[in-house]
């Protein structure tokens, strides 16, 4: 009921609101600039394509490197800071107030990290950062940049592999399971007989899909999209692992940057339009992957948005991570190869981008990661699936599968 609360809460809002906006923008810098480029081969003079060009693509690129960092450096900071303050003691209250210690606070914030940049770049390049102490646009500025993709990429490697594996389980969460060699009239009985011991409302629920479903939904839907899963996660890992051999005998295949795409004479995928469409989808999984593996990680579980049970630091808290994320995932994908679009404007002036053995180890950990994880979820999967389908009902009477039938439900 508080007018100046609900204000500041509104204004936070839009801060939150626009930051999502901006990580939308990121995740979709790779797959707009793949597929204009593909445009672009398919209709080289057509009049209407014409506003389709390099130009406007860096122009894109540029913007949302500028707000990214906008959003992570001031706008959710500000945001943060603006609904935890009070006001300066003595002063008066109100929505300035509020405003002056927030800026205050962002001014002493934005010190100390200049200050721990200043001396990290001591610590690594000693003569230039005496040199270079007044120049912060072209030098400070760049390494805190740097320093916050690396994060975000190194986010992404744990998360990612984490995240293809649970996608499986998310999925099949979503879908009507087939039961193998399982009587479905007999398996509702059995709910039935044992309702009043159990959930009523979880068995009424699942009883409800299982009726609406239809034969094609419950038989065909969930093993095509498991196939499905499994298709994109294998080509992921393929395209990692033939760009771990192409490091080692191309070097155009590191990750760099350039000024001017020449879009238009050449496809980016050596499978044509059909190749750059599956680049598009396996980016925009990986993403989807990289989201639920960091919900799904125990040290992140508690910022998963709950529906009428979110604090506004949380909200910011999710704005920040999934900016992180959606930033990181160009420098990501072009690292790990699944796209050759070098990066342009100021994502490709990441200083550990010129590392070979940072990016080698990197597709190495991912590959590894990623096929250890997947082994590790199939396996428990197939084996769970086994024994439900052939180690029940073959060994135990009717009453015990009823109960354990409950309690797998459960």
């Amino acid at each position: 009921d508080d007018i100046e609360d609900a204000t500041v809460n509104k204004i936070a809002l839009w801060l939150c609101t626009f930051t999502l906006s901006v990580a939308v923008c990121a995740v979709l810098l790779l797959p707009i600039s793949i597929l204009s480029n593909e445009v672009l081969l398919t209709f080289p003079h057509s009049y209407y394509m014409q506003w389709l060009n390099g130009s406007l693509i860096r122009g894109l690129w540029n913007l949302v490197f500028l707000f990214s960092n906008l959003s992570l450096v001031f706008l959710m900071p500000f945001a943060y800071f603006f609904t935890e303050s009070e006001g300066f003691a003595g002063s008066k209250k109100g929505i300035m107030a509020r405003v002056y210690e927030t800026a205050v606070m962002l001014l002493l914030l934005s010190l100390l990290v200049l200050g721990i940049v200043w001396v990290a770049s001591a610590l690594i390049h000693h003569n230039t950062a005496r040199e270079s102490l007044y120049d912060l646009w072209e030098y400070y500025l760049p390494h805190l940049y740097s320093g916050i993709s690396l994060f975000g990429v190194l986010l992404l490697l744990l998360c990612t592999p984490f995240g293809l594996s649970r996608m499986f389980s998310v999925t099949g969460s979503l879908l009507v399971k087939p039961r193998l060699l399982e009587n479905l009239e007999e398996t509702m009985n059995c709910t039935a007989f044992e309702e009043a011991s159990l959930s009523r409302k979880l068995k009424s629920e699942y009883q409800d899909l299982r009726k609406k479903a239809s034969p094609w939904q419950r038989n065909l839907g969930y093993p095509v999209a498991m196939l499905l899963l499994l298709a994109l996660t294998a080509v992921s890992v393929l395209m990692v692992c033939f760009h771990v051999l192409e490091l080692l005998f191309d070097e155009s295949a590191m990750p760099r940057g350039m000024e001017d795409p020449h879009l238009g004479l050449a496809s980016f995928s050596m499978f044509g339009s059909l190749g750059a469409a599956v680049q598009v989808v396996i980016i925009l999984y990986l993403m989807v992957s990289s989201v639920v593996g960091f919900y799904s990680s125990p040290l992140f579980t508690g910022l998963l948005p709950r529906a009428q049970d979110t604090t506004l630091t949380q909200i910011i808290g999710n704005c920040v991570s999934l900016l992180i994320l959606s930033s990181a995932l160009p420098v990501f994908s072009r690292t790990l190869g699944i796209t050759r679009f070098d990066l342009l404007g100021d994502f490709g002036r990441y200083n550990w981008l010129g590392s070979f053995h940072l990016v080698f180890l990197y597709n190495m950990l991912f590959a590894g990661l990623t096929s250890a994880c997947l082994i590790n979820t199939v396996t428990w999967a197939l084996q769970r699936e086994l024994i439900r389908a052939f180690g029940y009902p073959l060994i135990l009477p009717l009453h015990h599968k009823c109960c354990l039938y409950h309690f797998n439900l459960y």
